[in-house]
């Protein structure tokens, strides 16, 4: 296409489209405000497209660009703009050719480009773009679009778009799935089962992740149960022990456990590390001189750090599958708390408590002193992948009261003080909480929910009564346990208790997700009892209990009492059981 035509294209353009908009306004002389200002725009953007201008129209020229316009239509045409024009103009016949134009007002868009467009309203402002029209409703109901919506809100984020035939539908079912999982949480609904002990032995650690539920006894037996399958005959992880020596076993002090690997730490400084996809005998032994104080295992992938007196050790398996050590730090004081940072990447990097000191552990580096202030001993330590929380207890003649500390991890400085409270922090959990959120708890018996935005406390629960052992939140709720034994499910959003479970010792471990909670008293005692001579309730008192809980109950059976709760009273045939009685606390 020459200058000469390409001048004669866009005079005759211009032309129609002048002719379009005078017999748009003699036929219809009262536009609704803002239906005119939209179709002019998509025509001025079309007509910018043909001039080549490069940028959208707007809807009032600077006196700059009305001379440079004027300037440029006396002016002839330059070579370089007709031929990027030339390639605009083609462009836009190819796309008109090949589209299906659909009408959107006054003008008429691609189909794609109404995509593009309709992607940006969430589910309610498509159901009101559905009506509209039988061309407006075939674009709301795009597959691309209601596939984005549940990738957004979370539902099924591993599927991709050909998965379903029907994301809509789809949606819709996760949707009401949501609704039905919390209205069972609020009016505790759902099967409970309490994991099956071991005779002759005290619970010592309880650990869990996705389900799965790893526990160490005194008897140094290591016990794991899959609560997804709803079959809880759990086998028992083998040792390096010697089968001919029993009850010689040392106590186990740590258990760890994450999709892949169970770890387990005894009292005489002895490591097992098993591989859950190979069996139950441990795949790598690992011996300390003295007792191991602290375990960390990272949920990402296999990294497993040990304190023990004043070292703390890495370990990772290389790429022939041997484990070695892949990091080695001392430290000044003995070692409280360990955790490994998650999605680091490829060198590992952990942060530990050693009475005042707190310690920034990367393998590549030697050991960093992250907070340091004489006379405030940690108390409570959890670490996300940019940032680590820790409470710290104020002492001395300088008292300043208990806070929160959160440290950037990049930057290695103070983000944030929280708290200033009597009592000291015994829990905080930071990487499983919403974003700009985190909650603590307190001997003060208090719930505290942290805004890290404004470095205030967003709420505050009066929720046990011998102080806050375990603590965890999602987008609208709070699981807190407490020394006494008591569980405790709170809906912060509405500041109400929702429903409680006490059972007799100090809860040790919460966790949960959308559909089932895990939880575990154990004792301070660690006393194994005679079985001659105590009867099995009472060593039932004693041993400590594990539950676990199911809300899913479209899954599941509705009658599943604990078993402390079954009675051979007779009930109401058309009765379901609900979870929201009075649980019988006196025999647990």
């Amino acid at each position: 296409m020459d200058d000469h035509s390409l001048e004669e294209f866009r005079r005759r353009w211009q032309e129609e489209l002048a002719q379009a908009q005078a017999l748009r306004k003699r036929r219809r002389p009262e536009v609704a405000p803002g239906r005119g200002e939209q179709a002019s725009g998509y025509l001025a953007l079309a007509q910018g497209l043909l001039e080549g201008a490069g940028r959208p129209p707007t809807v009032r020229a600077t006196r700059a660009e009305r001379q440079d316009a004027a300037s440029r239509s006396r002016s002839p045409p330059v070579r370089e703009a007709a031929g990027g024009g030339e390639q605009l103009v083609d462009q836009l016949i190819r796309d008109l050719n090949e589209m299906d134009d659909v009408p959107f007002f006054d003008v008429q868009l691609p189909y794609e480009l109404a995509i593009n467009i309709f992607q940006y309203l969430d589910r309610k402002e498509l159901g009101r773009c559905a009506q509209v029209s039988k061309t407006w409703k075939v674009i709301a109901e795009d597959e691309v679009l209601w596939y984005r919506l549940c990738q957004q809100e979370g539902h099924l984020p591993e599927s991709s778009i050909s998965d379903y035939s029907c994301w809509k539908l789809i949606f819709q079912e996760c949707r009401a799935k949501e609704h039905m999982l919390r209205t069972n949480w609020k009016n505790r609904k759902g099967a409970v089962s309490e994991l099956e002990h071991i005779p002759d032995a005290v619970l010592c650690d309880v650990h869990s992740h996705d389900g799965v539920v790893i526990a160490g006894y005194t008897s140094g037996e290591v016990r794991v149960w899959d609560t997804r399958t709803w079959d809880y005959v759990a086998p028992f992880l083998e040792s390096e022990y010697e089968e001919d020596e029993p009850g010689m076993q040392p106590y186990v002090s740590f258990v760890r456990i994450n999709s892949s690997l169970a770890v387990a730490a005894y009292e005489d400084g002895f490591l097992n590390i098993w591989d859950l996809r190979t069996g139950k005998y441990p795949i790598h032994h690992f011996e300390h001189d003295a007792r191991i104080q602290a375990l960390a295992l990272s949920k990402d992938d296999a990294t497993v750090a040990t304190a023990s007196a004043f070292d703390v050790v890495m370990l990772y398996p290389n790429e022939e599958g041997y484990w070695q050590i892949t990091a080695e730090f001392e430290v000044q004081k003995l070692v409280d708390y360990l955790e490994i940072v998650p999605d680091t990447g490829r060198y590992p990097v952990a942060v530990a408590t050693a009475g005042d000191l707190v310690y920034l552990l990367k393998a590549e580096d030697s050991a960093r002193t992250l907070h340091y202030v004489y006379g405030q001993p940690v108390t409570c330590l959890d670490v996300s992948a940019n940032q680590v929380a820790f409470g710290v207890k104020s002492l001395g003649w300088v008292y300043e009261g208990n806070k929160i500390l959160v440290y950037s991890l990049e930057a290695e400085r103070c983000l944030s003080k929280l708290g200033n409270t009597l009592g000291d922090f015994t829990c905080v959990n930071l990487r499983d909480s919403p974003p700009n959120l985190m909650v603590s708890g307190n001997m003060d018996r208090r719930v505290r929910i942290h805004d890290l935005r404004t470095d205030k406390i967003a709420l505050s629960l009066s929720a046990h009564q011998l102080g806050v052992s375990a603590v965890q939140m999602d987008d609208w709720k709070v699981v807190s346990g407490g020394e006494e034994g008591l569980v405790s499910v709170w809906d912060y959003r509405m500041n109400q208790k929702l429903w409680e479970v006490h059972s007799r010792h100090a809860v040790r471990h919460i966790s949960f997700n959308s559909h089932s909670l895990i939880t575990a008293n154990v004792p301070y005692e660690k006393v194994v009892r005679n079985s001659d001579l105590d009867s099995f309730a009472t060593h039932r008192r004693h041993r400590g209990l594990i539950h676990a809980y199911e809300f899913a109950v479209d899954q599941l059976a509705f009658q599943s009492p604990l078993p402390v709760c079954r009675s051979s009273c007779d009930t109401m045939t058309s009765y379901n059981y609900d979870l929201a009685l009075t649980f019988p606390s006196d025999n647990i």
